[in-house]
């Protein structure tokens, strides 16, 4: 019995051993390892460690309104992160698609579509994190 658990430790061992020798040498591509970063910046930004640690309410119905953005810029709820999320998203969508525009200089139509397209997109996000911290002031 302590033979076949001794073969089964070092085993286990092992493989952890090749595991981790893999993920040491891997070499993530530049896209992936923009898109982890970016995605991880986003997340801090909208306030997800916040909504990890103290795990607020998701919304909350007080009498006959029905509030998913907290009404004080000191605390949030969930729905106040992925609002945050989904508009801070928009945002960069709006700068890669400006950035995309650069690039198509032989194209002059679509890159003005393009340029359009992510101006568009950067002052809706900008205007809709205005209209959501003006209601979070009241």
């Amino acid at each position: 019995m302590s033979r076949k658990a001794k073969n089964q430790s070092s085993s286990i061992s092992l493989s952890i051993s090749r595991w981790l020798g893999k993920v040491s040498t891997a070499k993530p591509s530049t896209f992936a390892l923009s898109a982890i970063i970016i995605g991880a910046a986003i997340f801090f930004f909208a306030g997800g460690i916040y909504t990890i640690v103290l795990k607020p309410l998701a919304s909350v119905y007080l009498g006959d309104t029905f509030y998913f953005l907290y009404p004080e810029l000191s605390s949030q709820f969930i729905f106040d992160t992925v609002i945050a999320t989904l508009l801070y998203s928009l945002g960069f969508l709006g700068l890669l698609a400006m950035y995309s525009s650069t690039k198509q200089a032989y194209n002059p139509r679509q890159a003005y579509m393009s340029l359009m397209l992510g101006a568009t997109l950067l002052l809706l996000s900008y205007v809709f994190l205005e209209v959501a911290i003006n209601i979070k002031l009241g």
